[in-house]
Parts: C-alpha cells; sequence; structure tokens
C-alpha cells in the first residue's frame, strides 16, 4: 500500500523504485503525457498529483545516462486492456459477502477433506460466438461457471494466470502486473465478484501464480531502471533460455518483498483460498532448462539454488494459515509439502506429475501391450505418501500437439470412450486430490484452444454426455464417501488387494476411512473379467456404487447386478471375499 499510485483527499500519490535511475518523470492523461519531475528518495522516487481521479491513464518515464525507458507500474492495481500498456489509477473498492466462507474456507481445502479442482482458463471456457467471438466478462462468467461447477460436484475452481500478461497466447504465464487482474474481462471489483459469487456457492478458488520468471516487454519489470533490477544481473541465473523470458534475482531483499507482497495481496485482497505456484521446479536448480557450462553453481558447487528455497519457504510461512498453496513441481526435490522447520517448503500440496506421465503413457498402450508396462501403474505405490499430492490432468497434457485426453485413448471410438471412463474412475479412487482441465469433464476431441471455445455442443452427443454425467458422479461420490477422501494423505487410506495381477492388467484395492472401506476393481483390458476374488473382513452385501461400464455411461452392462454377497471363502488375508465380474475397459467401486 506504499508504492503504485494511492488516492485520497490530497490527490494520488505515486511511488516507484528505480535505485539507478538519474531522473524519473510521471505522465498521464491528467498532465497531456508531459513529464511531471519526481522526487528521489533514497532508492525510490515519489510525487502526489492533485485533482487524478481514478481511472486514469500514467507510465513512469526512466532515464539514465544511457536511454530514457517508458515503464508500466509494477505495483498498479490495474492496468489497460492489452494491447494498451499504460497503468491505471484505481483503488479496489468492493464490499465482500463473504464472512461465512471466509471463516470455515482452512477446513475445505484440509488433507481431510474432499478436494476435487476444475482447471479453467476463463478467456476460452465459454465464448460469444455472434459478438465476434470475445471471452465472457468476469460478471458474465459469475453465474454460468458456479452453476456448472455446482452441478458437476466440483469443490475448487483453479483459474489459469490473471495477473496482467500482455501475450494473450501466454496464457497468462508471462506476467507483467503482479498486483494486477487481466482487463480484458473487467475491472477487477468485477473479479472481486466472481470469487464472490464462486464462495457464496461454497467453491474454493486457486489462482495460479507465477514468481518463476516474468516477461522481456519493454514496458515491463525486465531492466526496469536501464539495467537489471528485477532479474538477476548473471545471465546464467537472470534469463531462462527455453522459455526468453527474465529469472527474478531470488536473493534481492527487494525482489523478495515484492513477490511475497504480491501473494499476500491476492489471498489478503481479493480472498482466493489459495496459489498454484508455477515452475516451482525451474526456481529449485540453478541448471534448469542449461546446458553444462551454461550455468552458475552455488558456493557449494552444487545446482541447488539456495535463494529461491528461501524465498519459496518465507512464502509459505508468511502466508495465512487458511490459505493454501500447491507447487507444480516435477523433480524428486524431498519434502516439497514438509514443514520448514524441518526444512521442507511448506507447501500445501504438490502436484504429482510422475503419476500423470506414467498413467498416461500406459493408457496410450495397444490394451494388448499393456501387460508389458504394468509398473506404470503400481509404481506409485513406492511414493504415494512422501508428500501431498494433487493429481492432476491439468491444460499441459492437451496442448501442443498431445492430443486430447479422449484422442489419446487407444482403440476405436467405443473403447476410446471406455478407457477415458476407466482413467477417470482410476484418477478419483487413488489417494490424494483431484484435478480436471476443463474440456476434459465431457470428454472434448479436439486439443485446447485458448482462442476458441469449448465444444459444447458435443453435449449433443450421448457418448459426451456420459462422460459428463461419470464425472459429476465422481464427485458426488468422492464428496460424500469419506474412504475416498478422508485418508488421501494417509497411508492408512490405502491397501492393496492385488498389485501384482499382470497377465490380466488387473488392479485390486482398497480405500479406507476410520469407519469405512470401498473396494475398488480396474481392468485395463477389453475383456471381460469374471470369478474376480476380493478378500474382505466383514459379511454382508457390498453395494455396486460405480460401475464405469454401465450402460447409462455408455458402457456394455457388464457388472455386479447392483451388488454382491460376501461369502467365507478366505483371498488376500481375509476371512471373506467377493465374487466379482470387472467389466471390459471398466471399473467398479463397492461398499459395503
Amino acid at each position: 500500500m506504499k508504492y503504485g499510485s494511492q488516492l485520497d483527499a490530497a490527490g494520488a500519490h505515486f511511488r516507484v523504485w528505480a535505485p539507478r535511475a538519474t531522473d524519473v518523470s510521471l505522465i498521464g492523461d491528467f498532465n497531456d503525457w508531459k513529464p511531471q519531475p519526481m522526487k528521489r528518495e533514497g532508492d525510490d522516487w515519489t510525487v502526489t498529483v492533485p485533482g487524478v481521479a481514478r481511472g486514469a491513464l500514467y507510465k513512469y518515464v526512466i532515464r539514465n545516462a544511457a536511454q530514457t525507458l517508458y515503464k508500466a507500474d509494477p505495483w498498479a492495481f490495474r492496468q489497460e486492456i492489452p494491447p494498451g500498456t499504460a497503468s491505471v489509477v484505481w483503488s479496489l473498492d468492493y464490499t465482500w459477502n463473504d464472512a461465512a466462507w471466509m471463516k470455515q474456507r482452512a477446513a475445505r481445502s484440509a488433507c481431510d477433506a474432499p478436494v476435487t479442482i476444475y482447471e479453467v482458463h476463463l478467456g476460452s471456457w465459454m465464448r460469444v460466438p455472434e459478438d465476434h467471438n470475445r471471452s465472457l466478462t468476469y460478471r458474465e462468467l459469475a453465474p454460468k461457471l458456479v452453476e456448472y461447477v455446482t452441478r458437476l460436484g466440483f469443490t475448487h475452481v483453479e483459474l489459469m494466470p490473471l495477473t496482467e500478461h500482455p501475450f494473450y497466447g501466454s496464457w497468462g504465464y508471462e506476467t507483467t502486473g503482479y498486483f494486477a487482474p487481466t482487463a480484458r474481462y473487467g475491472t477487477p471489483e468485477d473479479l472481486m465478484a466472481l470469487i464472490d459469487a464462486l464462495h457464496a456457492a461454497n467453491i474454493a478458488v486457486i489462482l495460479d501464480w507465477v514468481p518463476a520468471h516474468f516477461p522481456n516487454d519493454p514496458h515491463g519489470l525486465a531492466r526496469f531502471d536501464g539495467g537489471p533490477l528485477y532479474e538477476h544481473p548473471d545471465p546464467r541465473l537472470g534469463f531462462h533460455p527455453e522459455w526468453n523470458t527474465c529469472i527474478f534475482d531470488f536473493g534481492r531483499t527487494e525482489v523478495r518483498d515484492f513477490l511475497l507482497a504480491s501473494a499476500r495481496f491476492w489471498i489478503e485482497r481479493y480472498h482466493v483460498d489459495g496459489l498454484r505456484v508455477d515452475g516451482v521446479a525451474s526456481m529449485l536448480y540453478r541448471d534448469y532448462g542449461r546446458k553444462p557450462g551454461d550455468w552458475l553453481p552455488n558456493n557449494r558447487g552444487g545446482n541447488e539454488y539456495f535463494e529461491a528455497v528461501e524465498l519459496l519457504q518465507r512464502l509459505n510461512d508468511s502466508l495465512p494459515p487458511d490459505a493454501i498453496t500447491l507447487a507444480e513441481e516435477s523433480t524428486a526435490w524431498p519434502h516439497v509439502t514438509g514443514p520448514t522447520r524441518e526444512h521442507g517448503l511448506g507447501f500445501s500440496y504438490k502436484w504429482d506429475m510422475g503419476w500423470m506421465h506414467d498413467t498416461l503413457a500406459y493408457l496410450a498402450h495397444d490394451p494388448i501391450h499393456r501387460k508389458h508396462h504394468h509398473h506404470q501403474l503400481t509404481f506409485r505405490g513406492v511414493y504415494a505418501f512422501a508428500e501431498r499430492f494433487v493429481m492432476p490432468l491439468s491444460h499441459d497434457e492437451v496442448v501442443y500437439g498431445k492430443g486430447s485426453l479422449l484422442n489419446k485413448m487407444p482403440g476405436d471410438d467405443w473403447q476410446k470412450f471406455a478407457n477415458l471412463r476407466l482413467l477417470y474412475a482410476y484418477l478419483y479412487s487413488q489417494p490424494g486430490k483431484k484435478l480436471l482441465f476443463m474440456g476434459s469433464e465431457f470428454a472434448q476431441w479436439r486439443e485446447w484452444n485458448h482462442d476458441a471455445s469449448l465444444d459444447w455442443h458435443l453435449l449433443d452427443d450421448p457418448r459426451h454426455r456420459s462422460i459428463q454425467l461419470l464425472v459429476g458422479e465422481l464427485n458426488r461420490l468422492y464428496r460424500t464417501e469419506p474412504a475416498l477422501h478422508e485418508h488421501d494423505c494417509d497411508p492408512a487410506g490405502f491397501h492393496w488387494l492385488d498389485a501384482d495381477d499382470t497377465d490380466r492388467s488387473l488392479l485390486l484395492y482398497e480405500r479406507r476411512s476410520a469407519d469405512q472401506s470401498i473396494i475398488v476393481a480396474l481392468n485395463f483390458t477389453p475383456v471381460p473379467r469374471p470369478n474376480i476374488r476380493a478378500g474382505v473382513e466383514h459379511p454382508g452385501l457390498y453395494s455396486e456404487i460405480l460401475n464405469t461400464d454401465a450402460r447409462e455411461l455408455g458402457g456394455s452392462g457388464h457388472g455386479n447386478l447392483g451388488g454382491i454377497e460376501a461369502v467365507p471363502a478366505p483371498a488376500h488375508g481375509r476371512p471373506f471375499s467377493l465374487n466379482l465380474t470387472v467389466p471390459p475397459l471398466g471399473a467398479v467401486y463397492l461398499r459395503r
């Protein structure tokens, strides 16, 4: 609240950090874009301008001995709609209506709570084709997104980055406005209203946030005062060769404060319930994406980036305790979700990229060959509780020629849909929180295109409606059955019955809560598997609460007639057992 533009009765107060500058001036539509000198205060430059109103456009003119730069305000609450690059004088005036939600939001994202996340790119979720294919505004999105997410039963929405970004095709991952929501969809208050509406429907909001790097656009943070300021001065640490972007100087106090302030700002001022921190792996390693000789070792000669580690620990220690953080971290860095007092990074959850890669690679094989790759299904058991995991089927898996989830599946159309139903049942029965990218919930055929709406017309096809129906049912079961979520982060919640039926490509396991268990059977071949024994502790009727081969879900109708009576035939070290039929390319859940 000290930097940027701040409004009060005296006018607008401007403050910017530019230690290398020899002169800084303010230009804007309130002074006909004629430079107005600013006063130096240490490494900052300040000026107060009477009569400046909310909505005024401005920039800083930063000069040194070699050049004159025209820069947007890094601390602005609002930026001009791209391709405009000016900052906007703004105050955040919004009356929140989510007090009841804020009191209990911590419990909604806890390890023992059901967390099922719908990942959304707001600009392409739904568009208005009759109005030049424009995106919906924050206000237009609110009722539609709330109704849809509520109907399908997701508990959380993850919004791909809304921090202002000049290049729409970066999807927000190349940020210039770390305190400004993108103006493409409306005002800051419009975004607050969207978040408020989601909270009113008991839906948590996670925002993608990008502290790893920033773009080199001339109006942005790059070489802000004529030289490296926000970025590290050594290009071996300050420039990302894979992304052609700048990397923050994680060890510089002012840069750390800037990033930590941004993180708190979205949690406190916009009431977001958590941050998904992008590119954590690229922050942890000095040699990430670099060839030998192109990176700078740390003072111990290693590749760990200790300053970035400390920043991430400070981030997780400084946020309010009722907010969560999720790390996009794809390596074996230890204790990503461990407490900082024990040298962990302190994140609430980590994306399980290994599970995602192994599972999609396995399912890409023709079922006749899957028995040779069975380890890709079972390897997760080695590390499933080493961290607190979110299991992501995210936007990254449906772009750049990778194909949609449906199109990744082998076989004819029936087998593609059956494989996708099986994938989703497998996802929801594994320990860990769930994430699904928009469009996947109704089996979009084509890859995601950020310049077009989702293919909502596909829901006229009963095959696509059946996938949407299945996702809704899986969300309902996951929320209402404690055995499927209560011990998501605890080994007590999972027990193998048979992990080694390689020849038949079968998995049998049990999910548990304090007083309930659910038997899960998965068949990764197109051959029905009758007479499959599943050991259980207790006699009685076990209801088939999910069958992905049910006809109403587009299946062939194989199954267990709604339930099975346990018989006193020992199996898997238990006194009773169920004699199951596991459907082709199908999954069944059974509950006593």
